[in-house]
């Protein structure tokens, strides 16, 4: 039995009936024979490494009232047959249906009486290739120890031997109530900062209910009380310029900044790494920042085609691992995050590479002055029962319509392997990455570099971007947009083999405007590979001309219902004006 750490705790917490703390992967396969059947080598395969892989074997079990973190166990009643799924995609097997599929495997809650992964075997797509979607809880694992458990199961030439073996092992007795209150008390004894603050909160909190201010007027002065015994001398001294600033205002607004549904909707791109290395020398800047202003330029792009483009800079919360390489146990979560504000108020797509970079390296240096394990004890502090009651209020209230987050997006960027992977024969030809997304948060850009490529996958609220799939095309358009801006030569005409926008050289999603079907017709013109993301530097619009384009001819569209309210709210602003009017002629 061993307890879950506070950031792992933290992923758990986060959930709500509409949010899932859960991460995922989308692995797409060549099939290596005709004959060659998925289902049957994922399973025997799975079954193996749950003998060896601790997070694929351990439950959760919860410490009564949420008094303290959960335990993992191993599962005395392990059941391979739940975890382990076949399911086939009717005709065509566009890509669009596929992207379909995961969206709706990811809208649904993990049962925390089981280990918390599932694995999908889906077959029936257009080409003959089958893709395995992984489905595991950030409280497992992170972004990092997934790439790990990636490399583990797959191995490096198609005639390799897997190299794991099966090996006897015994689930553990799930422990009584009483085991884990008497567990908790001796921990709370042990810190009686945390003890302290549990009690007073709780003080607090019904003293305001009753009324009664005395009360919660000593507990608030108990409350900084203690946070004056907690922090040192040294870090009361600590000079302005030497603190970490934390986003005091709320980010601009935008239409996926508001309460998601239980409803998810992912699309999916690749560009070739290639390109991105020569865009990286052409700016003087970084791969991570080349992605970043793919992003900056791409959600521009979108806001400007529906006429709500704020007057200032979005901000990104970026995941930023704190691994150093010495951990005793890879199967945490050793990740934290920055802040970085998004140039998407800058026209110039050279000149917003600048800008990403100089927030990045002004974000990390704010970042390096917290260390790592100050961070993790902090999330150790945290009271369980507290953690997730707030987060269970903010969602019942709806405060995501009421007041604006903090950050407008999340955007991560894991790198993954340089080297072409199978498994069981089979190659691997894209793995794309799906998040997660909460209430305020709406929208999630991950990407993950594997071989030669960058694949991009997108996740978002269903309601509140309905045209995720015109925003990830826009990414890849971005990066041709750069090298028009630069004047740099492609490397690559165009992406790696992969699947195609529309899916698998079947177009069964019809265009959402007049725009994005005269930019789609002009790809097809001049490209007919079969790829996630074929990039091609000819015919493609400038920025400039692409905005009055945009304004022009794209019907605007209202994201959601639900942003109605919010959207009156600030109607006293300029940007908001504009987000009204978008609402009031999507709805016509």
């Amino acid at each position: 039995m061993k307890q879950l750490t506070g950031i792992d705790a933290s992923f758990l917490y986060m959930e709500t009936p509409n949010t899932y703390g859960h991460v995922n992967g989308l692995a797409i396969y060549e099939r290596p024979s005709p004959d060659f059947e998925p289902f049957e080598h994922v399973y025997e395969r799975f079954g193996i490494m749950v003998d060896h892989l601790e997070p694929m074997r351990r439950r959760l079990v919860e410490v009564p009232f949420g008094l303290d973190h959960p335990y993992w166990i191993d599962d005395p009643d392990f059941d391979l047959d739940y975890h382990v799924r076949h399911l086939g995609l009717a005709p065509p097997g566009a890509a669009d249906q596929l992207s379909e599929q995961v969206a709706r495997i990811v809208g649904r809650h993990m049962d925390r009486r089981r280990p918390l992964w599932e694995v999908y075997v889906i077959e029936g797509l257009a080409d003959g290739r089958w893709a395995l979607f992984s489905k595991t809880h950030h409280a497992t694992i992170d972004g990092a120890s997934g790439v790990i458990m990636l490399k583990m199961m797959t191995e490096a030439s198609p005639d390799a031997e897997f190299a794991l073996e099966p090996v006897a092992w015994q689930g553990e007795e799930v422990p009584r109530d009483i085991d884990l209150l008497t567990s908790t008390v001796q921990h709370l004894a042990k810190n009686p900062v945390k003890a302290a603050r549990l009690q007073l909160k709780v003080v607090r909190q019904l003293a305001e209910a009753a009324g009664v201010d005395s009360v919660s007027g000593a507990a608030s002065q108990a409350r900084d009380a203690i946070k004056s015994l907690v922090t040192s001398g040294d870090d009361r001294s600590r000079s302005a310029e030497d603190s970490v600033s934390i986003p005091l205002t709320p980010a601009p607004p935008t239409p996926w900044n508001a309460s998601v549904t239980p409803n998810r909707r992912f699309a999916m791109r690749s560009v070739a790494l290639e390109n991105v290395k020569v865009l990286k020398d052409a700016t003087g800047g970084t791969i991570n920042d080349v992605v970043m202003a793919m992003c900056a330029g791409a959600l521009r792009e979108y806001l400007l085609m529906h006429d709500v483009l704020p007057d200032e800079p979005l901000r990104a919360m970026v995941p930023v691992s704190i691994r150093t390489g010495d951990e005793e146990d890879v199967w945490t979560n050793r990740v934290s995050g920055i802040i970085a504000e998004l140039p998407t108020n800058c026209e110039d797509p050279v000149e917003r590479v600048a800008l990403c970079r100089e927030a990045m390296q002004a974000a990390k240096r704010q970042f390096e002055l917290v260390p790592a394990e100050a961070m993790m004890e902090g999330a150790q502090l945290t009271s369980p029962v507290i953690a997730a009651s707030a987060i269970r209020l903010v969602s019942r209230l709806k405060l995501a319509d009421r007041v604006n987050s903090p950050v407008n997006v999340v955007i991560s960027n894991v790198p993954g392997p340089r080297e072409p992977l199978y498994f069981a024969g089979a190659k691997l030809d894209a793995y794309i990455p799906v998040s997660t997304i909460s209430d305020g948060v709406g929208l999630n850009i991950t990407v993950h570099s594997y071989e030669d490529r960058l694949d991009i996958g997108l996740i978002s609220d269903r309601e509140l971007v309905p045209d995720l799939w015109d925003l990830v095309d826009l990414h890849v358009d971005e990066i041709a947009r750069l090298f028009e801006a630069t004047g740099a030569e492609w490397a690559v005409a165009q992406a790696p083999p992969a699947m195609r926008r529309g899916g698998l050289g079947v177009e069964s999603r019809p265009p959402r405007s007049a725009d994005v079907a005269a930019r789609l017709a002009r790809k097809q013109a001049v490209t007919d590979d079969p790829s996630v993301g074929a990039e091609t530097p000819a015919t493609r619009k400038s920025a400039a001309s692409k905005k009055k384009v945009a304004t022009k001819k794209v019907a605007k569209k209202k994201p959601a219902k639900k942003r109605a309210s919010a959207k009156k709210k600030a109607a006293g602003s300029k940007t908001a004006a504009k987000r009204s009017t978008t609402t009031k002629s999507s709805s016509k």
